[in-house]
């Protein structure tokens, strides 16, 4: 599976448009992923408009790069659910999905962290006009890479103990 050791965390973009093919596999690789109980909180708002872009890029210190994307995913959770406390989890295992196949599918892609921070969470709720029934995870502005870029090795053999 090398599209894991081959994701980075892309900021800079091509002013090109991403296929709406690869948005919905985008989109079917986020729900793909496993969740606790089968509750799947996840619904995700795709953001297009270059206005929006702009509104949510001024949403966390580290967004200014949305701006630039062709679009941005905003993975969100439902409140309401059976285990409330297994959200964050399911939404992460979402977030890695959408990471791995935009690396799959060429594209380009990183994770602004948005929840649990109330104050970026409000502003993300704010632009985007999310109803209260659902809570702004993350930011993932998506595009074609402007440059190359290579995975460092993060493996550290001290951080593994067997038993």
């Amino acid at each position: 599976m090398n599209v894991i050791f081959n994701r980075t965390s892309v900021r800079k973009y091509e002013d090109k448009a991403v296929e709406a093919e690869k948005i919905d596999q985008i989109l079917r690789a986020a729900m793909a992923a496993p969740s606790a109980a089968n509750q799947r909180p996840w619904e995700f708002f795709v953001v297009k408009n270059k206005e929006t872009l702009a509104a949510l890029a001024d949403c966390s210190p580290y967004g200014g790069c949305i701006k630039d994307a062709a679009l941005a995913i905003v993975p969100v959770y439902r409140k309401e659910m059976m285990m409330p406390e297994f959200a964050d989890i399911d939404m992460a295992a979402c977030t890695e999905n959408i990471l791995l196949e935009v690396t799959e599918l060429g594209l380009g892609a990183v994770w602004i962290g948005i929840a649990p921070l109330a104050d970026r969470m409000e502003n993300v709720r704010n632009v985007l006009t999310i109803p209260d029934h659902l809570e702004p995870y993350a930011i993932i502005p998506i595009g074609y890479p402007a440059a190359e870029a290579k995975q460092q090795d993060r493996f550290e053999a001290d951080r593994v103990h067997f038993e």
